[in-house]
């Protein structure tokens, strides 16, 4: 009885997975390892291969709500009337289409590229505060910086300011419960997301929140790659900090940060927070710069922000420069990143010499062959982890933001990337760029097919783990 009723549970997950009509080869696979595999594969496909497109992080009551006084009230945006690049008017609408995302201009967008500079600003940005803090972070570590942090939550929360802290579950698993429990006892509301329990564990354990974003009183928001911990500041493991990209934007595009936050917080606490969005006016059309702000997830029924790096790619002209701590692309990046170089495109991707992964390194080594025969210029990043987001385009178009340029941050985990339009920040981030790449080693073709075959046979296995990684 209890072999058929295990074949008959086999039986129906291949079922399952087929009419799911996934990408024809994700589906093979998972029914070649339920075959060959019955229990591992069993178990594997519970905790890793399952969709959960479609379900709701907030509900179209609550979402309303949230855009009542907000996105939805203002006037729709002639895209044409853009004073921007025909290619850069395409991006927009695409994104609009997608999320609903709102183009915002009168922006001004301070660029963090030392973690110290960053956590200075958003200490100094946190005591000014007079109404409340919404932060959250993949990872909030129990370190100096993380203390220093608490420590003036607390206070600000004792003052009367409304502190509310989301931080993802397993991404600050190591950290005690008495660190968040001592906040909770000061008055700050902090919330795991998807916390880890045994009835749940199926559920949630691929389904990560990888957001770095961070508002104070709807005024001042925080978006980019750093998480709350002091390798970025003070380094780790000897190695000196982290090099990553974040970014302190004032005007409109918070609001965008706000409903971000809400609606990740709706779903965590059930609390509405449609009392903190600002309203914000029109967006001048006649100005030469604009944000629009991504969120992007498991749940959505299109991959976004995926969606929006290809067609970004696609449409460029002259440039692609790429920073990535992990460079694992799906099918359909990677030919579009080879189609551009191969068009003459200048496609430089930029990564870590040394990433704190030796697995996702190993995955990582196994596109480079690929890229460097179409063209693509390949530098490894020397002095310590690259842990920068960056994809930059042409001369008018550039995001950043948590998204790694990998299969997970585009389809297992929650994201948030700022999308900027505009000449001048684009000359800024090129110039960064250039000075990170004059502390790169760029890598040739004829050095790189000389690695021992161990290594490149290690790569191809770890390849085989990316959709996962």
């Amino acid at each position: 009885m209890l072999k058929w009723l295990y074949v008959v549970s086999i039986v129906a997950s291949i079922i399952v997975i087929i009419g799911e009509n996934r990408n024809p080869v994700k589906s093979l696979a998972w029914v070649t390892v339920l075959i060959l595999l019955p229990v591992l594969g069993l178990v594997l496909y519970i905790f890793f291969g399952r969709s959960i497109k479609g379900l709701r992080l907030i509900s179209r009551k609550s979402r309303k709500k949230l855009a009542a006084a907000t996105l939805s009230a203002r006037p729709s945006l002639n895209i044409d009337r853009l004073p921007l690049s025909d290619e850069s008017k395409q991006k927009v609408r695409l994104v609009n289409h997608l999320t609903g995302a709102q183009y915002f201009t009168g922006n001004d967008i301070q660029v963090f590229t030392r973690g110290i500079d960053k956590f200075d600003a958003l200490k100094r940005d946190l005591e000014a505060a007079t109404d409340h803090i919404h932060l959250q972070y993949y990872i909030y570590e129990n370190d100096h910086i993380g203390r220093e942090i608490r420590d003036i939550l607390i206070r600000k929360a004792k003052q009367g300011v409304k502190v509310r802290i989301m931080y993802d579950h397993v991404g600050s698993f190591t950290i005690d419960a008495a660190f968040f429990k001592r906040m909770r006892r000061e008055g700050v509301e902090a919330h795991p997301f998807l916390q880890l329990t045994i009835p749940k564990l199926a559920n949630r354990l691929n389904w990560r929140n990888h957001r770095k974003v961070v508002v104070i009183d709807g005024r001042i928001g925080y978006i980019g790659g750093m998480n709350i911990a002091d390798r970025y500041v003070t380094g780790d493991k000897g190695k000196p900090a982290w090099r990553d990209t974040h970014l302190r934007i004032t005007g409109p595009a918070v609001v965008a940060l706000q409903y971000s936050f809400a609606v990740d917080w709706n779903y965590m606490s059930r609390t509405l927070l449609a009392e903190t969005i600002p309203t914000v006016g029109e967006p001048d059309v006649t100005a030469t710069e604009g944000v629009q702000i991504v969120p992007s997830g498991p749940t959505d029924q299109w991959s976004n922000i995926s969606m929006v790096f290809i067609k970004a790619i696609t449409l460029a002209k002259h440039t692609v420069f790429i920073q990535t701590p992990y460079f694992l692309p799906s099918d359909a990046l990677l030919k579009a990143l080879q189609s551009a170089a191969l068009a003459g495109v200048d496609v430089r991707l930029m990564i870590p010499r040394n990433p704190d992964s030796r697995l996702l390194k190993l995955a990582s080594g196994s596109y480079i062959k690929e890229c460097l025969l179409s063209g693509i210029k390949v530098y490894f990043y020397e002095p310590t982890m690259l842990h920068s987001k960056l994809v930059l385009i042409d001369d008018e178009f550039v995001t950043t933001g948590s998204t790694n340029f990998d299969f997970r941050s585009f389809e297992h985990n929650f994201e948030c990337n700022a999308l900027i339009y505009s000449r001048e920040f684009n000359r800024r981030m090129r110039a960064i760029f250039a000075e990170d790449q004059r502390q790169c080693t760029r890598i040739i073709f004829s050095h790189w097919r000389r690695r021992p075959i161990i290594t490149k046979a290690f790569e191809s296995l770890a390849r085989l783990l990316s959709p996962i990684l």
